[in-house]
């Protein structure tokens, strides 16, 4: 197998072969993780990809939304939007549903142990701390469905780490089986409700701008975190509570985004949850 070349012109080059395959690709910064949005897309105010969960407008040439941006065109690869990134870019990427992939991603060696005793053999490709298993067929992505265990398919991304080796086989029905048996994310403790300060007059959170504005910041924050994503995910829920905790304006809605984006970073259920309370307690919520 090849490891991916630490040069920038190695990764562009890299990635217009993948593209010239069929692998829908994008670069990668420092922490493995996806550029940043342009001014004009943070925080979703263009309404995102067309190709997102929720459909949008946004025909950002630059490398905007994550996973969303991957792409087969040698154009926009290869586009002046693109090259800014290629040359600070760490690592190629690829979507591996865009591609009709899925990637079981073995981040230990007990998960190796136990897909080589479970999980029919298929294409293999070793990986800083385990493995990727890659089968033909796609399927929702869902993080930690076992122990050191996420799957990469629809909606997600996967760092190039080169060709590996074996045949690839089917997507099994283990595989899927997998994601069925996910737990449902757990739900945050509730939020303070409680009235504004009497002679204050309407709390101003209460403006939609505003707080939309907040909450987006959030996710953003999360979104952008290339390391320590515990403190990260603790600090920016201490921060959005420090603002919005004691006014009653947070809904169960505005929770969940905060919770979705730190689970789509590989935070687990339970740390959001302990961060939530944590942060709560800190502020006497």
């Amino acid at each position: 197998m090849t490891q991916p070349d630490a040069n920038p012109r190695v990764h562009l080059e890299t990635a217009v072969r993948l593209a010239a395959g069929g692998l829908p690709v994008l670069p990668l910064r420092a922490g493995k993780v996806p550029f940043g949005n342009c001014r004009a897309c943070a925080g979703n105010a263009c309404g995102g990809r067309p190709n997102m969960k929720t459909p949008g407008a946004c025909a950002c040439p630059a490398v905007c939304h994550g996973w969303a941006a991957a792409t087969t065109d040698p154009h926009v690869i290869t586009s002046p939007a693109w090259a800014r990134t290629w040359r600070a870019a760490a690592a190629v990427a690829y979507h591996p549903g865009g591609a009709g992939l899925t990637v079981v991603d073995l981040d230990t060696p007990t998960a190796v142990t136990w897909a080589t005793r479970t999980l029919p053999g298929t294409r293999t490709v070793a990986s800083t701390r385990g493995e990727h298993w890659i089968y033909q067929g796609t399927m929702r992505s869902v993080n930690a469905v076992r122990e050191g265990i996420d799957i990469k398919s629809a909606m997600s991304y996967a760092r190039w780490l080169g060709t590996g080796t074996g045949t690839m086989a089917a997507l099994p029905d283990a595989v899927r089986e997998l994601a069925a048996k996910e737990r449902p994310p757990a739900r945050p403790a509730a939020v303070a409700t409680a009235a504004a300060p009497g002679g204050q007059g309407p709390c101003r959170h209460r403006t939609p701008a505003f707080l939309e504005r907040g909450i987006a910041m959030a996710v953003q924050r999360i979104a952008d975190a290339s390391n320590g994503i515990h403190a990260t995910v603790y600090s920016t829920f201490l921060a959005v509570l420090s603002v919005h905790g004691r006014c009653g304006c947070l809904t169960d809605a505005h929770v969940a985004r905060l919770f979705t984006a730190a689970q789509a970073k590989g935070e687990s259920p339970r740390h959001c949850t302990d961060a939530w309370t944590n942060a709560r307690t800190k502020l006497g919520l």
